[in-house]
């Protein structure tokens, strides 16, 4: 790994990453993900029971209670330590995922590792996801061997490899040098001993890109669509300026629920749509658009902050329970079941779909 004298202003980013998602308003201005495009068609007789109906989900060989993972947040800070070790105490309870935010402060400074590797102290069994940087990847500053620290930090299950082209574009000190990722992602997956990821972080993947990621071998993509947190507007923010660019490029991106049907169709690989999830009826739709899991981030990072590890929990047990009653109202007993429940797609992601995916509307009909 090349040496950087960065390792503070990573530090000193991730603090203030954490304190703009609690205090600002961070999320997309105009756009949205999608999901109110997304209605499901109502069974009155449904012909089954509530109790009976089950959403347990296996995702990269691990059997989930729900199909929902707690998105990438933070680490490398010691108020990161305390949000990881809630997540990761929820994660557990709930037999949900955990992926770890951006590792890459620990990789320069080992010191902080422990905000990191708290996450498998209290989820010793939970399907936990380790995460590095594609820039930092494909520049070479993280090679296998950093990958291989990553991972082994958290005794991770996966690794992600964030995609956050927007977000290093319009970084103060952002790096946005993307120019051999692909293949810096292909070395990656035949070297390391745990499956990767690729993740997006606000913008969303394109089905070109889905086919391009499987081609070099991932084993998942977190389709990370617009219409949530905005990292765009957390760099501006970071800034204390309202930035022209800013402005221009906050609400950038594929909506959520349109790149997980382009991910989904061209694909043969497990889908994760993160992105604007605030209710189990966004995960439901998720799951009928194609996606084995959704992610979750923002609504859980207030309770994790202040260690209301009651609402936290609540927060998540209510989403499952809302899945559970869309699955009811569904007649879905499994979430195999709820993949093929009838749906109807109107408004912008309607007008997407027929010129970027129209065979999947094809297959509604």
């Amino acid at each position: 790994m090349k040496k950087r004298n960065g390792h503070e202003i990573t530090k000193k980013r991730k603090l203030e990453h954490i304190q703009i998602c609690l205090d600002k308003d961070i999320q997309a201005r105009t756009k949205t993900a999608g999901w109110e495009d997304i209605e499901f068609v109502h069974k009155a007789v449904p012909e089954i029971d509530l109790a009976e109906i089950d959403y347990t989900t296996d995702f990269l060989g691990h059997k989930l209670s729900a199909p929902i993972i707690i998105a990438g947040m933070t680490g490398g800070t010691p108020i990161a330590k305390k949000i990881n070790k809630n997540l990761a105490i929820v994660a557990q309870e709930l037999n949900i995922g955990l992926n770890v935010g951006s590792q890459r402060a620990a990789i320069e400074n080992p010191s902080l590792s422990d905000t990191y590797s708290i996450v498998r102290e209290y989820a010793p069994s939970a399907l936990i996801i380790g995460n590095i940087g594609a820039p930092q990847l494909s520049e070479g500053t993280i090679g296998l061997k950093e990958a291989k620290i990553a991972a082994e930090m958290i005794q991770a299950d996966a690794l992600a490899v964030h995609l956050n082209a927007t977000q290093e574009a319009l970084q103060p000190e952002g790096e946005a040098k993307y120019r051999r990722v692909l293949a810096a992602i292909h070395e990656l997956v035949n070297n390391l001993d745990i499956p990767v990821i690729a993740k997006e972080t606000g913008s969303g993947i394109a089905k070109e890109d889905a086919i391009a990621l499987e081609k070099v071998g991932v084993h998942a993509i977190d389709a990370g669509g617009a219409g949530g947190t905005s990292w765009v507007a957390v760099e501006s923010y970071r800034a204390n300026a309202e930035q022209e660019n800013a402005n221009i490029f906050w609400d950038w991106g594929i909506p959520t629920a349109v790149s997980t049907v382009e991910v989904a169709t061209a694909t043969n690989i497990p889908v994760i749509s993160t992105g604007g999830v605030r209710s189990g009826l966004d995960i439901a739709k998720a799951i009928a658009l194609g996606a084995t899991c959704a992610g979750i981030a923002h609504p859980l990072l207030a309770h994790s902050y202040e260690g209301n590890l009651k609402m936290l929990s609540h927060t998540l047990t209510s989403l499952m329970k809302q899945l559970q009653i869309v699955m009811f109202l569904t007649g879905s007993k499994s979430i195999s079941d709820l993949r093929n429940a009838p749906i109807v797609i109107t408004g912008k992601t309607a007008e997407w779909l027929k010129i970027r995916c129209p065979e999947f509307l094809k297959k509604l009909k």
